[in-house]
């Protein structure tokens, strides 16, 4: 049966859904699939040095051995899951270890809460010492003040010589940039001028490399002229020093109400995005900013307060399928006991033991407020100082070994009928859930928290893995 439309009513209909569609679809290209790190760490400008990544995974190394030298400690300080059930006694302790490391398989089968926290333990231990941080911010806002402009040029040209010094001694992390200060009218002079001495002084020492995943923040962004100068600023930067158009890439700090709701009520994330013309590659949700300018006072102000929670969610819904990766903030409680020992007075019993509790208290929060982020889809966010590596990892990687088996099961059910619907456990999959899926382990993979060997366990091949893609890997098995 044939439509009774004339050819011209459809053609017209074509044309008119196809330049739709092409809108649409270059505005939302989908989640980017380059890797997301799982954090960012912000260390003010004036103290960075290009091996200071491997000296704060040492700090971070030495803290959780000194806080939890084994994993049941671990476990039991953060409230893993099942941690009620591991020993108590230093004798049961290592015992279990020695089974842990004779028979993994055996302890697995008889105790999965200690073989889930020393699996935790243990990769966080490996982690901090092959790869303590994944991004790094050099700090020119928050995390360094406002100083003499003769301070703040000397110190834009040494942290542009200690990036080129790490990009020769491979000692940067794999993600790096630089957080300028805002484009107020009181910060904007200061801000271009610290942007470019320190790419035009970079460029100068790498003969015109940037480091791989280089990206400027801009911070308390509240309009799209903000982003677009910053384009501009990259243009001329470009220009002087003949690195390819388009090298320079920004990502935006979500602190302030003007960045989620414009002065007409629509919301303004869309308006920044497009401002970055293409370079936009990120956007950051920050806590205390944003929940001071919403008028929470100190006491309340924290990473799970609701009017957080709505931003987040207003971020994601603004930016959702664009590509742009979004992370959340920072607990600002940091695992630091308030005694220091020193030559002369050495820390008594009930200084340790005071000592331990607040870093106890501080682990569970910052483990915590990071376990939220993941829940609600944030998959990164900051930190600020290395006795949070360890609880960052822990939560990443507890979130996602927590549900390896049954997202495992899931997939190698949806793989063996390739495209074909399927209810697993009472969820009900469609081709969308295979690239979410898949996505898990993509995310989990990069950070350490699962193996590709746990991934080829799901029913999927190295090779398909790499690809990144679902569709791609249904095309291949159809072949």
């Amino acid at each position: 049966m044939t439509s009774s439309l004339t050819p011209d009513i459809i053609d017209e209909i074509n044309v008119r859904l196809q330049a739709a569609n092409t809108l649409f679809n270059t505005a939302h290209p989908g989640e980017s699939p380059e890797r997301q790190p799982v954090h960012t760490v912000y260390g003010g400008a004036h103290i960075f040095q290009s091996g200071s990544a491997k000296k704060m995974g040492t700090a971070a190394l030495n803290h959780l051995k000194a806080y939890a030298p084994n994993f049941v400690d671990f476990a039991k300080a953060l409230e893993l899951k099942g941690h009620e059930h591991l020993p108590d006694s230093k004798e049961g302790i290592s015992a279990l270890e020695d089974q842990l490391e004779k028979d993994p398989d055996a302890v697995q089968k008889s105790s999965e809460a200690a073989f889930f926290a020393y699996t935790v333990y243990q990769r966080v231990l490996e982690k901090l010492v092959r790869e303590p941080v994944e991004d790094f911010r050099i700090d020119f806002e928050d995390g360094y003040g406002n100083r003499q402009d003769k301070e703040e040029d000397m110190h834009a040209v040494s942290a542009a010589d200690e990036v080129a010094k790490g990009m020769i001694e491979n000692s940067l992390p794999p993600f790096i940039g630089i957080r300028i200060k805002p484009l107020t009218e009181e910060q904007k002079n200061r801000s271009i001028r610290t942007l470019d001495l320190f790419i035009t002084s970079l460029l100068k020492k790498t003969t015109g490399k940037l480091p791989d995943n280089f990206v400027v923040t801009l911070p308390k962004v509240t309009i799209p002229e903000q982003v677009s100068a910053l384009v501009l600023l990259f243009d001329a930067l470009e220009a002087k020093t003949g690195i390819p158009a388009g090298s320079l890439k920004m990502e935006l700090m979500i602190e302030t109400p003007q960045s989620i709701l414009d002065s007409n009520g629509n919301s303004a994330l869309p308006a920044l995005v497009k401002a970055a013309d293409g370079r936009c590659m990120a956007a950051h949700f920050g806590v205390y900013d944003y929940t001071a300018s919403t008028n929470i006072t100190a006491e309340y102000q924290r990473m799970t307060h609701p009017v957080c929670d709505f931003a987040r969610h207003m971020m994601q819904v603004a930016l959702g399928g664009t590509g742009i990766q979004l992370s959340d903030g920072a607990t600002n409680i940091m695992p630091v006991g308030p005694h220091r020992p020193t030559d002369e007075k050495p820390l008594t019993k009930s200084q340790i033991a005071e000592n331990r509790r607040a870093v106890y208290h501080a682990w569970r929060l910052n483990f915590t407020d990071i376990q939220h982020s993941l829940k609600q889809g944030y998959y990164q966010g900051w930190d600020l100082h290395p006795t949070q590596f360890p609880l960052r990892y822990a939560a990443v990687y507890s979130f996602f070994l927590e549900s390896l088996e049954s997202t495992s099961r899931r997939l190698k059910s949806f793989m063996e009928k390739a495209a074909q619907v399927t209810l697993v456990g009472g969820i009900f999959d469609d081709a969308a859930t295979g690239q979410g899926l898949l996505n898990y382990f993509l995310r989990g993979i990069s950070c350490g928290a699962i193996t590709e060997k746990d991934a080829e366990a799901a029913g999927l091949t190295l090779e398909e893995i790499q690809t990144r893609s679902f569709k791609k890997i249904l095309q291949g098995r159809q072949l």
